[in-house]
């Protein structure tokens, strides 16, 4: 069996991954800046490594021959990923092809990347978008998205590293922090349990792609590990959902006093956004999807003891 190397273990995604992995008695390598923010459980059952994503990092210390590599770093996120532009661009990609340089010199067996499948596609209209559309970015944070996918292109043309780009949609659920910075359901979820207002920028009429994070796990798993025939997919749940029926249906959960405060738009949200999964179930078949109710109520659920 593998041995997989994790960048940005100890978010969100790389929790429910190393979780799911440890199940399966897959051997672990974990890595992230600081290693308060693993589980208990994560620590008990995988090999921890404190290393910042950065250009001097020394990869190749936690890498050998045969592993696969996650890549889940990022610096920055959408909503703030235009205020230093520059030190964005530098932190993530040049530090990624010191990552892809070591992942060659240690003949790794493949990279897995997730990308974004909401921000390097930028403005273009036509839903749901499949990986043919046009990228044009208007965030640095897609920017930077879109040109690691390129690196990793280019590095299997010249060294034939092997790799998967996830262009994933909004993954929310459990081990998501209630922050209001990544994750609209989780932080709405979040506040209506705890009575406080909930801040929606724009008039709700925003379109967006959520996934139930153990849905994207499934899926994600059946990419990396399963016959493909493509290096880059789609993964959300193919249909869009406005922000105005989300609330709808959080306040069907938790009730009527819900208080919504409403907030000019921002200009890095475009007003719709939702992938076309159909590469995805034409390599691996159709997919039965967690509904969002039921979705926000697991969310709530683990909310109440995780955060109360």
């Amino acid at each position: 069996m593998e041995h997989i190397v994790m960048f940005g273990a100890a978010g969100f995604i790389g929790t429910n991954l190393s979780l799911d992995y440890i199940k399966r008695k897959y051997s672990l390598t974990l890595v992230d800046t600081n290693t308060n923010f693993f589980l208990d459980e994560v620590k008990k059952n995988a090999i921890i490594k404190e290393m910042s994503f950065v250009e001097d990092a020394d990869f190749s210390s936690v890498l050998k021959e045969g592993d696969i590599v996650y890549h889940l770093v990022s610096t920055t996120v959408p909503t703030t990923a235009n205020q230093h532009i520059a030190q964005e661009l530098s932190a993530n990609i040049i530090t990624t092809a010191k990552l892809l340089d070591a992942c060659v010199a240690k003949n790794v067996k493949k990279i897995v990347f997730i990308s974004s499948g909401g921000t390097v596609y930028g403005k273009e209209t036509g839903c749901p978008l499949p990986e043919e559309t046009p990228t044009y970015p208007i965030n640095s944070y897609g920017l930077q998205k879109i040109t690691i996918e390129k690196l990793l292109y280019l590095y299997n043309y010249m060294y034939g590293l092997d790799y998967r780009v996830i262009r994933l949609a909004n993954p929310y659920g459990p081990y998501q922090r209630p922050n209001g910075i990544l994750g609209a359901i989780t932080t709405f979820t979040y506040k209506a349990i705890k009575k406080q207002p909930i801040v929606v920028y724009g008039d709700g009429s925003v379109v967006r792609d959520f996934i139930y994070i153990d849905d994207a796990i499934a899926a994600i798993n059946k990419i990396v590990f399963e016959k493909s025939n493509y290096k880059t997919y789609n993964l959300g749940s193919g249909k869009g959902t406005s922000i105005s029926e989300i609330l709808n249906v959080i306040c069907k959960i938790y009730g009527s006093h819900i208080t919504i405060k409403y907030e000019e738009g921002r200009s890095v949200d475009v007003h719709e956004n939702y992938l076309d999964i159909s590469r995805f179930e034409k390599d691996f078949g159709k997919v039965s999807f967690v509904n969002l109710e039921e979705g926000i109520i697991k969310t709530g659920e683990f909310l109440k003891i995780y955060y109360n």
